[in-house]
């Protein structure tokens, strides 16, 4: 199952429960998304191609990020750009998001382990992020 977050016609985040279990490529983000996100299952014996990704030079107008709960459950609380909470989800064991606009911040409902992807390079908290008053940690 793949949720949607959405407010004032603009998507949030998208969230990939753990029970998402469609067969072959499915890629959660269109072809023009800044980080291409895609959920694959395929049987044993099924080979990929070796391959070699080439090189080529993209602009990124804005920054995403993954995380991946690998155990725990973590609420995720959504901002709008002037710091007011605008919704919020909860994130368990095997679930992950996509976080594609707007502000967010995370309360750790138990003991948990993620793993984060965004675009790089990073060039620390005070040129990369800006901070919510509102937003918690």
């Amino acid at each position: 199952m793949i949720e949607k977050i959405e407010w004032q016609g603009k998507i949030l985040a998208l969230i990939v429960r753990a029970r998402f279990n469609n067969e072959g490529v499915n890629f959660i983000t269109d072809e023009n998304s800044p980080l291409q996100v895609g959920v694959l299952k395929h049987p044993q014996g099924f080979k990929i191609k070796p391959h070699i990704h080439r090189a080529s030079k993209k602009i990124i107008n804005s920054i995403q990020e993954v995380l991946h709960v690998e155990y725990g459950r973590m609420g995720v609380n959504f901002y709008d750009d002037n710091g007011e909470q605008i919704g919020g989800a909860v994130i368990n064991m095997g679930d992950t998001i996509l976080l594609i606009a707007g502000g967010h911040g995370f309360d750790m409902l138990e003991d948990s382990k993620m793993i984060e992807v965004k675009q790089g390079p990073y060039e620390g908290v005070e040129r990369d992020k800006k901070l919510l008053e509102t937003g918690g940690g």
